[in-house]
């Protein structure tokens, strides 16, 4: 059995990066080195990165602390046989954030997980990016990739405009647009209706989530401002609703 022609292994790992809210993360036991591997919930960072949010009172938190080097297993937790599903393992390094990125940061992972604003604050919560090294992708029988970080990141370098006015736009969609959002799930994407929100964008596609399901809308182009974010909107709205 080969990979079918229409196979695009970096455009699966980069969905799977911004579906993905809970994953196994690996770490090494601070002294020993031991492997050790624990639950986690994440959402993604503007360019598709992990994003934790963890209490320096635990395990996985102290051995990253000593040693950054982890790795994440995410998969798409389908039904029925777990192996027949894509999953990817990320290798990469655990920064801590701070400052305005740990705010941007902050807000991302918020809009993924609205329960965590209960301990957010807590003194002994911090936020921190896994910057990619490698990834390794298994999607069936014959589709099987290694990708480098440059294949399934997204570009940020001409964004800024865009990144600067994020939440707003996502409160705007969330407040004024929530029937388009629908369309945009229901028609564009054949999910079940439901109370769909926006919950991030980024030049590549937008973020959807209803409870605990959530998808990934590619653009059908890239945009890196936000006025072409408003136009890629209204053209997806007028397509679902065709």
């Amino acid at each position: 059995m080969q990979p079918t022609a229409d196979f695009d292994p970096a455009r699966l790992a980069r969905s799977l990066l911004r579906r993905s809210r809970q994953g196994a993360l690996a770490t090494l036991m601070a002294g020993t080195g031991a492997p050790y591997c624990s639950l986690v919930n994440l959402a993604s960072a503007p360019d598709g990165a992990p994003i934790l949010l963890i209490s320096r009172l635990a395990v996985h938190t102290r051995n990253i602390l000593a040693d950054p080097r982890v790795s994440v297993m995410l998969d798409e937790r389908a039904a029925g046989d777990p192996l027949e599903g894509a999953r990817i393992m990320l290798a990469g390094v655990a920064e801590p954030a701070e400052g305005d990125v740990a705010a941007n940061l902050r807000q991302r992972y918020l809009n993924a997980h609205p329960s965590a604003e209960v301990f957010v604050n807590f003194a002994d919560f911090s936020f921190f990016r896994i910057a990619p090294t490698g990834a390794h992708l298994v999607a069936g029988f014959g589709r099987i990739n290694d990708l480098a970080p440059v294949q399934f990141l997204t570009d940020l370098s001409d964004a800024d405009a865009l990144l600067e006015a994020e939440q707003s736009a996502v409160d705007h969609m969330n407040t004024d647009h929530r029937d388009a959002l629908n369309l945009y799930a229901t028609r564009l994407l054949d999910a079940a209706p439901g109370d769909w929100r926006c919950t991030g964008y980024d030049p590549d596609g937008l973020d959807l989530a209803d409870g605990a399901t959530a998808l990934r809308l590619d653009f059908p182009r890239r945009i890196v401002t936000p006025g072409a974010l408003r136009q890629v909107l209204v053209e997806l709205a007028a397509q679902a609703r065709g």
